[in-house]
C-alpha cells in the first residue's frame, strides 16, 4: 500500500520537488518486498547461481563465500567458516568443542563425520551421582574430549581441493588483528561478567582494561591465533599428539580435571552412514545417533503427513506438530551411542512408518496430555547445539554441519595456554539418580562413549538433485525448529525468507510446557503469535509460556528446481541471531 501510494504521489506531482519522495521509492519498496516474503532489506536473504554459504556469523559467510569462489569445494568452505565460527563467537564453538557433519557430494553416496565428544578414559557412570548439578555442568570434570578439529581435518582430507593452511589462515587473521565483537557476542560476554572478572586469564582477553569490553569493540585472541597457526602448518596431529595436547592436558590437570594425552591420542572420528527416509515427498537424508534430532524430524513429519495437513486450520497443524514431537521426545531416550548400545531395533522402529501411523492415530485433535501419555520413561537431556551452517557449491556438493561447545561459554574453562574455550558435554549424558525421573540407562557415562544430541543436519533430495539444506542450534529445541521451518515451506507454501523468520513454539516434554516466541529482536523483528491461535492451543490443555528471546536459529537454503530460475540456490541466515548469508 506504502509503495502504491508513493507512485500515485510521483504521478500526479512530477516535478523536481518531488525529488525527496523519488529518493524514498527504493527504500520503500524493499520493505513492501520484505513483508510481501520475497526478500529481505537486511541481507538475511542471498539468491546465487554458483555457490552459497549461511551461517551465524557474516563474517563468516563471506570467508566461506571467498573460498567457494576460489574454486573450493564445498567441504573447504566449512573448514574455513567453522573456524571463523570459533573466533569470533567463542561462546557458542571452536577448537574445543565437537559435533556432526553431513557431507553429500554431487558424485557419490552422503556421508556423515561424527565428530562428537567423547568421555575421558577415567570417566564412570556413577561420577556425578553424588554431585551437585553444577559440578556436573561446570568446570573441569564437564570436558570432554573435543573433536571438531578432527572432523575438519578428516573431511578436508577426503573432499578438500585448497591447502589446508590457506583454508585455517583467515580464522587465524581474525584472532590476531582482532574484530568488531558484536551485539550477540557482548550479550553472551555480559551474562557471564562475573566469571570473567574472577578469572585473570579471562579478564586479560575480554576486560584488558579492567572493564568489559562492549559491543562494537575490537576483541583479540592471541593466543588462539597462536594456536590456529600452529594448527595450519601441522594439522591435527599437534592438537592430538603433539604440543598443544600437552598443554591442553596440563591446563586441564591443574583445574583438577581428568583428561589425558591418552585420552586425546585415542580420539577418532566415526565415519557413518546417514539416517535416509521418504517425507513430505522427498528423499531426506540426515545424521543418526548419537545425534536424534533427524530421526525425531523424520518421526515428526511422517506422522504428520498421514493426516491432511494442507488444509486444516493453523492452531490446529500447531496441535498436531507438538503432539508428535512429544512422541518423539520420548522415543529419542532409548537411542544412545551405537558403539555402546544396540540401538538399531528401536531406530529402525521411530522412523518407520508404522511408528508414524501409530502416532497420527493417537493424536486426539481436541486436547493434549501429560508426558506419561507419550511413553516417556527417562529424563530428558536438555543438550545445547550452537551453531551452525548450510553450504552448497557450484557442483552441488553439500555441507550441513552443527557445532558445539555445549551451554553458553561450555565448561567455563578456557585453556590459559592455548586460548581454546573447552567444552562441558559430559553435562549431556544421563546420571542414574534423579530427584523426578531416572536417566536413561542408553546415555549413561562409559570411558570414550559420546553423549546423546539433538543435532539435525538434514539434506532433501528430490529426483537425486539437492532441494533443501537446513540446520539448527538451540539443542533439545533443534527438531522443533527445523520441523517447523520445513513445514512452514513445504506445506504452508511459505517464501524461504518467511519459512524461517515466522515464529516458533517449543516443548521440552519435562516440564509439560509450550513455549510460544513472542518479543521483538534487537533489530526489530517481532517475533509472536495471533491471539486467536493462542487461545485454541488453550483450549486444548496447552500449558502456555512465552519466549522472550530466540532459543533457536536455522540455516536454510532452497535450490530451485523448475521454471526459469531453475538451479538458482537460496540461502537464509535466521534474523535471531543477526548474521548474513553469503553467495556468488
Amino acid at each position: 500500500m506504502k509503495l502504491l501510494l508513493l507512485l500515485f504521489f510521483c504521478a500526479v506531482c512530477p516535478n523536481s520537488r518531488n525529488g525527496l519522495a523519488i529518493l524514498f521509492l527504493p527504500l520503500l519498496f524493499s520493505a513492501f518486498v520484505l513483508k510481501s516474503g520475497h526478500a529481505s532489506s537486511r541481507g538475511e536473504r542471498v539468491e546465487a547461481d554458483q555457490g552459497v554459504v549461511a551461517t551465524d556469523e557474516t563474517e563468516c559467510s563471506k570467508i566461506g563465500k571467498n573460498v567457494l569462489y576460489r574454486g573450493g569445494h564445498a567441504v573447504d568452505a566449512a573448514v574455513a567458516a567453522t573456524l571463523c565460527i570459533g573466533v569470533v563467537s567463542p561462546a557458542d564453538s571452536g577448537l574445543g568443542g565437537g559435533g556432526f557433519i553431513l557431507v553429500r557430494p554431487a558424485k557419490g553416496d552422503a556421508k556423515v563425520f561424527d565428530m562428537r565428544e567423547t568421555a575421558p578414559g577415567r570417566a564412570s557412570k556413577d561420577m556425578f551421582s553424588k554431585m551437585n548439578e553444577t559440578e556436573w555442568k561446570v568446570g573441569p570434570l564437564s570436558i570432554a574430549i573435543p573433536g571438531q578439529l578432527a572432523g575438519l581435518y578428516t573431511i578436508h582430507q577426503q573432499y578438500g581441493k585448497l591447502s589446508w593452511e590457506s583454508l585455517v589462515k583467515p580464522a587465524e587473521n581474525l584472532a590476531r588483528t582482532g574484530f568488531k565483537i558484536s551485539q550477540s557476542l557482548f550479550q553472551k560476554m555480559a551474562s557471564a561478567e562475573s566469571i570473567i572478572m574472577a578469572d585473570e586469564e579471562l579478564r586479560n582477553v575480554f576486560a584488558p582494561n579492567g572493564e568489559l569490553l562492549i559491543e562494537g569493540q575490537t576483541l583479540r585472541l592471541k593466543k588462539l591465533a597462536d594456536t590456529l597457526a600452529a594448527i595450519a602448518k601441522q594439522g591435527m596431529k599437534i592438537f592430538y599428539n603433539g604440543s598443544i595436547a600437552e598443554s591442553l592436558v596440563e591446563d586441564i590437570r591443574k583445574r583438577h580435571g581428568i583428561v589425558t594425552k591418552e585420552d586425546l591420542q585415542k580420539y577418532r572420528v566415526i565415519t557413518r552412514e546417514p539416517l535416509v527416509a521418504n517425507v513430505l515427498g522427498y528423499k531426506m537424508v540426515t545424521v543418526p545417533p548419537p545425534a536424534t534430532g533427524g530421526a525425531m524430524v523424520i518421526l515428526i513429519l511422517k506422522a504428520l503427513s498421514k493426516s491432511n495437513v494442507k488444509d486444516v486450520s493453523f492452531p490446529l497443524l500447531v496441535h498436531r506438530t507438538i503432539e508428535a514431537l512429544k512422541y518423539a521426545l520420548a522415543l529419542r531416550m532409548n537411542l544412545g551411542d551405537p558403539g555402546f548400545v544396540n540401538i538399531t531395533k528401536t531406530l529402525n522402529s521411530m522412523i518407520s512408518d508404522a511408528t508414524a501411523e501409530y502416532v497420527k492415530n493417537h493424536i486426539d485433535d481436541k486436547k493434549t496430555f501429560d508426558p506419561p501419555h507419550y511413553g516417556s520413561k527417562w529424563s530428558q537431556v536438555n543438550d545445547h547445539g550452537t551453531s551452525h551452517i548450510c553450504i552448497v557449491d557450484r557442483h552441488r556438493n553439500v555441507v550441513t554441519m552443527t557445532t558445539s561447545i555445549n551451554t553458553r561459554w561450555g565448561s567455563k574453562v578456557m585453556s590459559e595456554s592455548t586460548g581454546i574455550f573447552l567444552n562441558n558435554q559430559m553435562y549431556d549424558f544421563s546420571i542414574p539418580t534423579s530427584k523426578v525421573r531416572p536417566g536413561a540407562p542408553a546415555n549413561f557415562i562409559s570411558p570414550f562413549k559420546r553423549p546423546l544430541s539433538s543435532m539435525a543436519p538434514i539434506v532433501l533430495l528430490k529426483g537425486g538433485q539437492v532441494r533443501a539444506v537446513i540446520g539448527s542450534a538451540g539443542g533439545l529445541l533443534i527438531p522443533d525448529a527445523v520441523t517447523q521451518v520445513l513445514v512452514n515451506f513445504f506445506v504452508r507454501k511459505k517464501h524461504v525468507f518467511t519459512a524461517v523468520k515466522a515464529p516458533r513454539f517449543y516443548h521440552r516434554l519435562y516440564p509439560n510446557v509450550l513455549l510460544y516466541e513472542n518479543y521483538s529482536s534487537h533489530s526489530g523483528d517481532r517475533y509472536g503469535y495471533c491471539d486467536q491461535t493462542l487461545t485454541e492451543l488453550r483450549k486444548k490443555g496447552h500449558n502456555l509460556k512465552q519466549a522472550t528471546s530466540g532459543m533457536t536459529t536455522c540455516q536454510f537454503v532452497v535450490q530451485v528446481l523448475e521454471g526459469k530460475k531453475s538451479g538458482q540456490l537460496i540461502a537464509v541466515s535466521d534474523p535471531r541471531k543477526g548474521g548474513f548469508p553469503a553467495g556468488y
